[in-house]
């Protein structure tokens, strides 16, 4: 039988929204992320049959199928495609899917999966022009903004502004505590950016972590959807700008390349959840693709689920029975960041640079996704 493995993955540090990659163009982020990932991993350009990458807002410089723009910007020969595709936050997650199934129904031998969003330049929501729901949608659900979403997650699993906060701070103090002890030095490229005064410097640090952020600094903070509501900036994900990318192959290939991959794809999952309350769906992935792999929770050594917004992944917590200690153990996106599209391998890069440093053999990431859906994907380390 077919496997896929992992032969390489690379991301750019996350910019805060306005931030350090204000005046870098999304194609061209993403182009430089492809061409470190192929230097890494000491593949040709030309070998790689297909480009699939994950953004949310395809518009403006990032319409016109950013996957392809990226690639000829990065020096691929023009026969090499590309395909950018929109599953929300978890777009380049399911880019690691489609490359995988892919590969194991043998159409292709090696394939770039990943993904980059800019919210700086391109803003969120920008790709709908002002576009309201379709009445026939609104007459079926209630369709609420996913900050409501969260409100109402708090809400039913019971959790107080406090617990949140609390998760908040935890977040950053576990990001700032990885970037002080170089753990995410390996995994991210040095991206050259160049400031409105002409200033040009190499960032490879992500911008997001508060060294400063305590219970008492967030408690100050006001709620952003609900008057009475628990959910403000400090305990949501930050708008952010990145790329990230990894380099998915056929065993066989690898073998026949003399390459050794860093981890196999074990399972893939993907479902529909309720599109008012949205942000469940990473709960039910998991437990469909752990049954997929035949394997539990208690199997896993490392967990990455996206911190859309606090709540999510503390309900993730109470109904799979995980363990606070082994999830996003080097902070999540509260704290470093979410460039929607770029996300899914940003994440699946830091658990595969996780696995490596602790020596841990399965890990899990799961992604919330805007009306309702998320992934879920089990890797082990070789």
């Amino acid at each position: 039988m077919r496997e896929v493995v992992i032969i390489e993955g690379v991301r750019s540090a996350v910019g805060r929204r306005k931030g350090m990659f204000a005046e870098t163009r999304p194609d061209e982020l993403a182009a430089l992320v492809l061409e470190e990932l192929v230097a890494r991993a000491g593949v040709q350009k030309g070998m790689v049959e297909d480009v699939i990458l994950g953004c949310v807002s395809q518009v403006g410089e990032q319409g016109g199928n950013v996957a392809r723009t990226a690639a000829l910007i990065a020096g691929f020969p023009d026969y090499v495609p590309g395909v950018t595709i929109d599953r929300q936050c978890g777009s380049s997650q399911q880019a690691v899917h489609f490359g995988a199934q892919a590969i194991l129904a043998g159409d292709m031998e090696i394939v770039i999966a990943g993904g980059v969003e800019s919210m700086t330049r391109v803003p969120m929501f920008s790709n709908m022009q002002g576009a309201k729901p379709s009445g026939k949608l609104t007459a079926q659900y209630e369709i609420i903004n996913q900050g409501l979403s969260a409100e109402r997650i708090s809400e039913k699993w019971g959790f107080t502004r406090e617990q949140l906060d609390a998760y908040a701070v935890e977040s950053h103090k576990r990001a700032q505590r990885a970037i002080d002890n170089g753990f995410y030095e390996k995994e991210i490229a040095a991206i050259p950016v160049e400031s409105e005064n002409g200033e040009k410097r190499l960032v490879s640090v992500d911008e997001g972590p508060r060294p400063g952020t305590t219970m008492e600094v967030l408690a100050g903070l006001k709620t952003v959807f609900q008057e009475n509501g628990v959910i403000t900036a400090g305990n949501a994900s930050q708008m952010s700008d990145g790329a990230s990318a990894v380099l998915l192959m056929s065993r066989e290939k690898a073998d026949e390349l003399g390459l050794q991959p860093k981890a196999r794809i074990i399972a893939r999952s993907v479902v529909g959840s309720d599109p008012t309350l949205m942000l469940t769906g990473p709960i039910a992935a998991t437990k469909k693709v752990l049954e997929k792999a035949k394997l539990e929770i208690g199997d896993m050594d490392r967990y990455e689920v996206n911190e859309a917004f606090a709540p999510v992944p503390l309900a993730w917590l109470v109904e799979t029975g995980g363990d606070p200690e082994k999830l996003n153990v080097n902070g999540g996106a509260i704290a470093l960041g979410h460039p929607l599209g770029a996300t899914g391998t940003k994440l699946m890069v830091s658990l595969l640079h996780e696995l490596e440093r602790s020596g841990g053999r399965y890990g899990l990431l799961a992604i919330c996704e805007g009306m309702g859906m998320a992934n879920a994907t089990i890797i082990e380390r070789l």
